[in-house]
């Protein structure tokens, strides 16, 4: 099993159903050392699908009083795969991070902007 915070979409139980095929159940928590910021949406047609302009994101900054609050959840690791495909067309990666709860999980941030 893997750890999985989100602190955009993936809280969704739309968007939760189409990645997992279940309505995930979780805990609040916090992402230590980070700051919210967005990415604009480059592809037209994935704005209008998505009906918005930009997506949720998060950017390191070692603070440790810098936190993003969202949901932590507990997932298989195939569904970790899923959610790996998911993500990737929005160029997103996983990468591991520490949670205030003192707990490690994997998070996805933008990774580069869209060519």
């Amino acid at each position: 099993m893997a750890l999985l915070f989100s602190y955009g979409t993936l809280q969704q139980e739309d968007v939760q159903l189409s990645t997992f095929g279940r309505q995930l159940h979780g805990e609040k928590d916090e992402l230590i050392g980070f700051a919210s910021s967005s990415e604009r949406i480059e592809d037209p047609h994935v704005a209008a699908s998505l009906g918005k302009t930009h997506h949720a994101n998060v950017t390191f900054n070692g603070i440790e009083d810098s936190r993003v609050p969202g949901m932590v959840f507990e997932i298989s690791d195939a569904e970790l795969a899923n959610c790996d495909e998911h993500e990737r067309p929005f160029f997103y990666a996983r990468v591991a991070a520490r949670l205030a709860s003192g707990r490690q999980a994997w998070i996805y941030v933008h990774t580069r902007n869209a060519d």
